[in-house]
């Protein structure tokens, strides 16, 4: 039989070697989890439900002592805060009462008749309280209503505890009958982990014998090879499966390999030579890329061009061309900040010098077809975000939206804070877009496609996204309304301003 068995295993393909031996271990995982399930849930019920009881049983007694000590609060000083404190308390000792356990089949005689009377107590000393609030101080029989209140409030708690001292001896004696299970538990688990460890072991061996050992001589060969070594005899196996097939084609290939082998390494050394020639292309590809960055870098000096446009801006001074003057000043302010600024992050104010530098030319170009306006809700020289966030914002919103605009248009600039984030929104009533193409425009905005949206836009996203983690923006936009893009800077200090 066992010869059998062993001959049929051999020819059998190994996807249902495989099966069979995942259906075996799927077979023993589900019976050792149903065991184990049914045992701790057993071992586990009557213990929860002990817990819980004795849990609610003191949470109403705590809650009864609460509102205890809020209504004396109260009656001595009726100001808000007693008064909201009290009626919590209220609210905590009716939810505690509904929740106290209350079925006679399962608590027992003895405590539904002791919960019973809480119910009843607890609805009279209701009634008691609320005709006393009703009433004023100075009234007649205030007093003696007063002590009447305290008194059942006493009883009710003098109830709570003796339910609890109940609840807690039915559960003692209820755990006492348990514990000859809970010490016997380990056993059966451990019996039961022999018996898993046991089939778990058989199948593994079982599997080992198809698969893990011809593996090993496969393994063991192909290291022989790895330092040109064919010497070894062809190997042999009695697997009539896949990996009997795959050991006649090892031996092929060992024979056929060796002969491969010289052909390679004449190759290897042809190629090392071809690598050899384009490494040291691609070294004088580089030192000429660096050639015309340098010659690049040369051509645009930024002292020069500031010398320039300041002694521009002072021929203009000198012939009176305040408009020539004040555009030449701005466009030098621009290129200063663009080229002079070497810090990741900047002051709020600093950025909004740029934009307004770079709107007062923006104006002069369009004239009145474009109207600027700024919120600022925080303290621009405390608040810092990246450095040329806001210029490109700006530039985008005028570029794309309102010069497109035979009108022109109006760009709005907010900052406010809301909770630990600071929100920065540039707004237009330009041309605006469809939902599919602002759809498209985040799209390339997160891959810095800038074919479609240029590099400040593409540039800015992927800053906050790397700076700031939780950092984020957006685009809204609807077809001849207007744009909007927002983004949201997280922020450590505490906020200033909750504004929304």
């Amino acid at each position: 039989m066992y010869a059998y068995i062993r001959e049929h295993w051999l020819g059998i393909s190994l996807k249902k070697k495989l099966g069979i031996y995942v259906c075996l271990v799927i077979l023993v995982i589900v019976v050792s989890a149903v065991f184990s399930f049914l045992l701790m849930d057993f071992a586990l019920g009557n213990f929860n439900t002990i817990l819980d009881d004795n849990s609610r049983c003191y949470n109403f007694q705590e809650a009864i002592e609460q509102e205890a000590s809020a209504f004396r609060a109260y009656t001595r000083n009726r100001t808000r805060e007693n008064a909201e404190r009290y009626e919590a308390a209220c609210r905590k000792s009716e939810q505690s009462l509904r929740q106290l356990p209350f079925d006679y089949q399962t608590i027992g005689a003895i405590r539904y008749g002791r919960t019973w009377n809480v119910h009843n107590a607890y609805e009279n000393y209701c009634t008691s309280r609320d005709e006393l609030l009703g009433k004023k101080p100075e009234e007649e029989g205030y007093i003696k209503k007063l002590y009447q209140v305290y008194s059942m409030q006493e009883y009710l708690q003098v109830y709570a505890r003796q339910l609890l001292q109940l609840t807690m001896a039915a559960g003692d004696g209820n755990y006492q009958r348990q514990v000859p299970f809970f010490h016997g538990m380990p056993y059966w688990i451990l019996l039961l982990s022999v018996v898993m460890i046991g089939a778990m072991c058989f199948l593994a061996r079982l599997l080992s014998h198809a698969v893990v050992d011809p593996m090993e001589m496969l393994a063991d060969a192909t290291r022989k090879i790895a330092v040109n070594d064919f010497t070894g005899q062809d190997l042999t196996v009695e697997n009539r499966d896949e990996m009997g097939e795959m050991v006649q084609a090892f031996n092929k290939m060992k024979h056929a390999t060796k002969g491969y082998i010289e052909t390679l390494m004449k190759n290897h050394e042809i190629s090392e030579l071809l690598h050899k020639e384009a490494m040291e292309r691609m070294e004088a590809e580089k030192q000429l890329e660096e050639a015309r960055l340098d010659l690049l870098k040369s051509q645009i000096n930024p002292h020069f061009l500031f010398n320039t446009l300041n002694i521009i801006a002072c021929m203009a001074k000198l012939e009176d061309a305040f408009t020539t003057e004040k555009m030449i000043t701005s466009m030098s302010n621009l290129f200063r900040y663009n080229l002079k600024t070497t810090e990741q992050t900047v002051p709020l104010e600093q950025e909004l010098k740029v934009v307004q530098d770079y709107t007062y030319i923006q104006k002069m170009r369009f004239g009145s077809r474009i109207r600027y306006d700024c919120q600022i809700q925080v303290d621009g020289a405390a608040v810092r975000l990246p450095a040329f966030t806001l210029q490109p914002l700006v530039e985008n919103a005028i570029v794309h939206g309102i010069a497109k605009k035979e009108q022109g248009g109006r760009v709005f600039l907010r900052v406010w804070q809301r909770g630990q984030m600071l929100i920065v929104s540039v707004a237009d009533t330009g041309v605006g877009m469809e939902e599919e193409l602002r759809q498209q425009l985040f799209d390339s905005v997160k891959d810095r496609n800038t074919s479609r949206v240029g590099i400040g836009l593409g540039n800015i996203y992927q800053r906050i996204q790397t700076m700031y983690q939780g950092g984020w923006m957006k685009v809204y936009g609807k077809k001849g309304q207007g744009t909007v893009i927002q983004i949201g800077i997280p922020r450590e200090e505490p906020a200033m301003d909750e504004r929304s």
